[in-house]
C-alpha cells in the first residue's frame, strides 16, 4: 500500500483529497499536517470525512517528520511550498504541489505576479507540469510535480489542440473569459466570498492582473487577455475562449479534431453542445466544445470543469498515479453527480 501525506488537509483542496483518497484502492493516508490548522481533527472541521479518517487530527507542517512515506500532496499557500520543497524532497520520492510555486518557469514572474522571490529557483527546471492530457510521459518520471491551476487547466484543454494544430492565428491575442464558483477561492472568508455579497451577484475580479495569466501563456504558447468571474455556486469553472481563426473553417471541422485529439483521454468529454459546470460536479471530466464563427472569423472555444476535481485534487492524483506506475483512474471518477 502506498503510504500517503497531505499537507494543508483543512483547506477545500486539503479536503477534496482526503474525499478522492478514501475510495483509492493503492493508497492509504499515514500523516495529515498543516500550515495553521494544527490541532484540529479531521471530523471536526468536515464531519463527512469522519468514516474514513475517524481519529486523525492535522499535525505541524514538518517536512523531515514525513520520511518514510511514497507520496505527500502539498495544498497550501503559494510561497509556502517553496520554501520548503528541498527538505520535503530529500525525505519523500514524490511531491505534487497544488499551489502555484513551481508552475512558472521563469523564477522572475514570481515577483510580478505573486509578490515573493522565488526562494528555490533551481527546482523550477526540475518540476513538472501535471497536466497529463499534455505531460504524460514527463509526469511519469517526475520526483516533483506541479498542478496546473483550474482556470489554467480549463483553457488548456480548451485551446492547445488548436494551438498545436495551427489553425488560429499566431499573433492574434487569446480571450480568455472564465467564470468560477467560489471555492476556488479557498476556505478562509473574505468579503466578497461571503454569502451576502456573492448571492445574487456575477462580478469580475482580477482584473489585468490575474495570476493565472502568465501560467497560460506558458503553457498555451499564446499572448492571453484573461478575465475571470466569480458566480454564486460552489463548485464549478467554465471558460469561454475566442482566437481569430488562421483561415476558414466549420463547426464540425474544429469537433472533429478536438474529438481526434482526446480520443484516448479518459476524463475529457468533447461535445457539440455547450459544456455546463453542472455535468462536471464532483467529476475528474473536462467537458469541451468549439465553434467556428463565419461571420466573424473567430474560434469560439468553451471548457467545463469541476474546479477542486480536475481544476485541484483530482488532477493531482491523476497526475500522481501515473508518476506511481498504478492505473491513471484509480480512485477518480468520470461521472458527475446527479441531480
Amino acid at each position: 500500500m502506498i503510504k500517503v501525506g497531505v499537507v494543508g488537509a483543512s483547506g477545500y483542496l486539503g479536503a477534496e483529497l482526503l474525499r478522492l483518497l478514501s475510495n483509492h484502492q493503492d493508497m492509504t493516508v499515514s500523516a495529515l499536517q498543516g500550515h495553521g490548522s494544527a490541532g484540529n481533527a479531521v471530523a471536526d472541521l468536515y464531519p463527512g470525512l469522519e468514516p474514513a479518517y475517524s481519529g486523525m487530527s492535522i499535525e505541524t507542517f514538518d517536512p523531515k517528520s514525513l520520511s518514510g512515506l511514497d507520496l505527500v500532496f502539498l495544498a497550501l499557500p503559494s510561497g509556502v511550498a517553496a520554501a520548503q520543497a528541498e527538505v520535503l524532497m530529500a525525505a519523500v520520492p514524490l511531491v505534487v504541489d497544488l499551489s502555484a510555486d513551481f508552475r512558472l518557469k521563469n523564477a522572475g514572474l514570481y515577483d510580478r505576479w505573486y509578490s515573493f522571490a522565488h526562494p528555490a529557483p533551481h527546482l523550477l527546471e526540475k518540476a513538472v507540469y501535471g497536466l497529463p492530457e499534455f505531460y504524460r510521459s514527463e509526469i511519469a518520471q517526475a520526483s516533483l510535480i506541479a498542478s496546473p491551476g483550474c482556470y489554467v487547466t480549463a483553457a488548456t484543454l480548451a485551446v492547445k489542440p488548436f494551438v498545436e494544430a495551427n489553425v488560429l492565428e499566431k499573433d492574434d491575442c487569446l480571450i480568455v473569459d472564465g467564470a468560477s464558483g467560489t471555492s476556488g477561492a479557498g476556505r478562509q472568508l473574505t468579503e466578497t466570498t461571503h454569502h451576502g455579497y456573492i448571492n445574487e451577484n456575477f462580478v469580475a475580479y482580477g482584473l489585468l492582473d490575474h495570476r493565472h495569466t502568465p501560467e497560460m501563456e506558458q503553457v498555451i504558447g499564446k499572448q492571453v487577455l484573461f478575465t475571470p468571474h466569480l458566480l454564486p455556486m460552489t463548485r464549478g469553472i467554465l471558460v469561454t475562449c475566442y482566437a481569430k481563426a488562421a483561415h476558414k473553417l466549420t463547426s464540425k471541422e474544429l469537433f472533429e479534431m478536438q474529438r481526434t485529439f482526446y480520443k484516448d483521454e479518459p476524463f475529457v468529454a468533447v461535445t457539440e453542445k455547450p459544456p455546463a459546470t453542472r455535468d462536471c460536479y464532483g467529476s475528474n471530466t473536462a467537458r469541451l466544445s468549439a465553434y467556428y464563427d463565419d461571420r466573424t472569423g473567430y474560434v469560439v472555444m468553451l471548457a467545463a470543469i469541476d474546479n477542486l476535481c480536475k481544476g485541484g485534487a483530482g488532477q493531482a492524483l491523476q497526475s500522481a498515479n501515473i508518476a506511481l506506475g498504478i492505473e491513471e483512474t484509480c480512485g477518480l471518477t468520470q461521472i458527475g453527480v446527479i441531480p
